[in-house]
C-alpha cells in the first residue's frame, strides 16, 4: 500500500482461501476501503481503495496491534439479553437453564460456541495457508461447571466457573497426519480463545483424522 496515494486502488491476486476472510478484516481495522473480489479461473482478485492519510504499512500494523473489540448488551424480556455486535444482533439467555428447547442459546453455550467456532474456522484458514486441502471438519464440545448449584445461590460453597471443558476436532483431509497434526498445533496455540480459557479450565480435545 505504500507507493499508493489515499484513494488509490490496490489490486491483490490469490489462490488463498483465506484472504476472503482476513482482507476485509484488515481493512476495516487499518482503515481501508475494501471494494470487493472479482473470482478468476485460477485464483480471485480482490480491491481495496487506500483510506485516510498517507501512512506506511508499520503503521497500518499498530493500528491492527491496538484494535479493540466491543459489543453493546441490552437486557430484553424475561431473563434474556440482547446482544449488539458490529452489525450483527443475537439474544442470550439465562446460564443454568436445563431445558432441551429455550427462547435463546445461554451465554455458557455461546462460551462454548466461541470456543468451537474458533478452533473449527482457525483450524481451516491455517490448513488453507499452508496449501492443506480440508474436505470436512467438525468439532463437539462439553463443558461442565464445578458447581452450578452455587451459580443458581441453592448452595454457597464452590465455584460458578467451569471445572473442564472436553471434545473431539473430527477432520477429513487427504493431507498426511503429522502435518494435520502440526496444523492443529498451530490452531491451539494462536486462538484467542482457547488461549484465554486453557489457563482458567482444563481443556482436553481431541483430534481425529479420517478420510
Amino acid at each position: 500500500m505504500n507507493p499508493l496515494q489515499p484513494g488509490q486502488v490496490l489490486e491483490v491476486r490469490s489462490r488463498e482461501r483465506s484472504v476472503a476472510d482476513d482482507l476485509p478484516a484488515w481493512c476495516r481495522m487499518v482503515q481501508h476501503e475494501f471494494l470487493g473480489v472479482q473470482p478468476g479461473p485460477i485464483d480471485a482478485s480482490y480491491f481495496i481503495r487506500k483510506g485516510g492519510a498517507d501512512h506506511n504499512l508499520q503503521q497500518d500494523v499498530e493500528a491492527a496491534r491496538g484494535y479493540q473489540w466491543s459489543v453493546r448488551v441490552r437486557s430484553e424480556a424475561s431473563a434474556n439479553a440482547k446482544v449488539y455486535s458490529r452489525n450483527h444482533t443475537f439474544l442470550a439467555g439465562q446460564p443454568a437453564d436445563f431445558s432441551a428447547s429455550v427462547d435463546a442459546p445461554s451465554s455458557v453455550d455461546y462460551l462454548l460456541g466461541a470456543l468451537g467456532s474458533c478452533l473449527t474456522v482457525g483450524f481451516k484458514l491455517n490448513a488453507s495457508r499452508k496449501g492443506v486441502i480440508v474436505d470436512a471438519a467438525e468439532l463437539s464440545l462439553r463443558g461442565k461447571l464445578h458447581n452450578v448449584l452455587f451459580h443458581m445461590q441453592l448452595e454457597d460453597t464452590g465455584s460458578a466457573g467451569f471445572s473442564e471443558i472436553s471434545g473431539t476436532f473430527y477432520v477429513s483431509s487427504p493431507a498426511e497426519e503429522d502435518q494435520l497434526q502440526e496444523i492443529w498445533r498451530l490452531t491451539l496455540e494462536r486462538s484467542p480463545i482457547y488461549q484465554t480459557l486453557r489457563g482458567q479450565v482444563e481443556i482436553a480435545i481431541q483430534l481425529s483424522i479420517f478420510i
